[in-house]
C-alpha cells in the first residue's frame, strides 16, 4: 500500500481536519505540543478561515483549526515553502485569533488562550539543533511568564533524525509520521503502537 505525504495540504487537512479526524488530532496535539502527556481530552474542530471583523483587514487561512474543552484556541500549519517573512505570518495569525474572540462591550476575562502549532519542512531556527520549540510571552531579566494566553509551537520536521528503531515518545511517533509516511509501504513497528496513528495511516491511504 502507499500513503499520501502527510505534509501536502490536502493530506494533512484529510487526516487532522475532518469530521472524523477528532480522536487523532487529540493525540497530535497531546504529543506535539503538551511533550506526549495526556493533556488534552476532548475538542472541536472548527472552520480554519479566520474571517476579519473590520474592512480592510487581512484575511488568513489555516491548515486546522481547534478548540479545546477549556476554551483554548490552536491553530495548526503545515509549511512546506518558506516563504518571505513566514516568522511574522505565523504571529500574525495567532494575534488575530486572539484579539478576535472579543466583541463589542465583552470583558477581557473572556480571552482564552491561543496556541498556534507550525510544523515545517525546512530549517527555520538554524541556530539551534533541537526539532521542537516552544515560545511565550517572558520576561527578559528573570524568565517570568507574562500569562500564558499565547504559545507559539514550532516542528522543524528536518531537525528530526531518529530512525524507526529509535522512537520512543508519542511525540517521535508523529514527528516520523509527518516526515516519512509518504515514503512508506506499510506501517511499521513501532508506529502500528497507536491506535490513533493506525487510523490516521489509513485516512492516508491512496
Amino acid at each position: 500500500m502507499r500513503f499520501l505525504d502527510p505534509k501536502t495540504d490536502f493530506a494533512f487537512k484529510k487526516i487532522f481536519g475532518s469530521a472524523e479526524s477528532k480522536p487523532i488530532l487529540i493525540e497530535f496535539l497531546n504529543a506535539l505540543v503538551y511533550d506526549s502527556q495526556p493533556i488534552v481530552q476532548d475538542l472541536e474542530i472548527l472552520d480554519p478561515y479566520q474571517a476579519p471583523q473590520l474592512q480592510g483587514v487581512k484575511d488568513t487561512f489555516l491548515d486546522v483549526k481547534a478548540q479545546l474543552a477549556d476554551g483554548t484556541m490552536v491553530l495548526i500549519e503545515m509549511q512546506v515553502l518558506n516563504p518571505l517573512d513566514f516568522n511574522k505570518r505565523v504571529l500574525y495569525n495567532v494575534a488575530k485569533a486572539y484579539s478576535l474572540q472579543l466583541q463589542r462591550g465583552q470583558g477581557y476575562s473572556r480571552l482564552r488562550p491561543v496556541i498556534g502549532l507550525t510544523i515545517t519542512d525546512f530549517v527555520l531556527f538554524p541556530e539551534r539543533d533541537r526539532f521542537l520549540s516552544h515560545y511565550q510571552l517572558l520576561d527578559r531579566e528573570d524568565g517570568l511568564p507574562y500569562g500564558d494566553d499565547i504559545e507559539l509551537v514550532f516542528v522543524e520536521l528536518p531537525k528530526f533524525a531518529k530512525s524507526l528503531g529509535d522512537l520512543e515518545t508519542l511525540t517521535d511517533l508523529w514527528t516520523f509520521f509527518l516526515q516519512q509516511a509518504g515514503d512508506l509501504e506499510e506501517i511499521p513497528p513501532p508506529l502500528d503502537s497507536s491506535p490513533n496513528l493506525d487510523h490516521a495511516f489509513h485516512i492516508a491511504e491512496t
